[in-house]
């Protein structure tokens, strides 16, 4: 049974139809996978979905709907919410000192690896699925499996 973590820029592209919705989808759709979103990605997928409304690619109306599935996929255990903790925080900032100095990951995309690396030190990450890939040149160079899903 494989495990996988999105983050925000992955998770998106299944509520919305763009370049790597389909693998996404897929992933989604994995017989027996586990599919875990931090208790960040809840609220920065809030974000997308509102930028998107500023921009007029969504409406109102789509929002709610949005949000609405969201909660339901949540609801289901489609997606499993990870809370943030102190060690979470912590680990970011050992990795913004130790990459931030040479290579462009912000605080937020910090905070999304230290619940990687947390899930893989307990042995419940097989792939973080991430489209940026800014974060994940930074999660590679941390030893974790990518899924781009982009790029597939």
């Amino acid at each position: 049974m494989a495990t996988y973590l999105l983050d925000s820029s992955a998770l998106s592209k299944h509520y919305h139809a763009e370049i790597g919705t389909e693998n996404v989808d897929a992933l989604l759709q994995e017989p027996a996978a586990q599919h875990f979103i931090s208790r960040l990605t809840v609220v920065e997928i809030h974000s997308v979905f509102a930028r998107k409304v500023r921009t007029h690619v969504l409406t109102e109306a789509d929002f709610a709907l949005l949000r609405a599935q969201l909660a339901n996929d949540i609801l289901r255990r489609q997606l499993r919410v990870l809370r943030m903790a102190d060690g979470h925080y912590e680990d970011a900032e050992r990795l913004l000192r130790k990459h931030a100095l040479t290579k462009s990951l912000r605080t937020l995309d910090a905070l999304q690896l230290a619940v990687a690396l947390d899930l893989r030190r307990r042995g419940r990450l097989d792939h973080f699925v991430c489209a940026d890939h800014r974060l994940s040149g930074v999660a590679h160079e941390e030893g974790i499996s990518i899924i781009n899903p982009e790029q597939l």
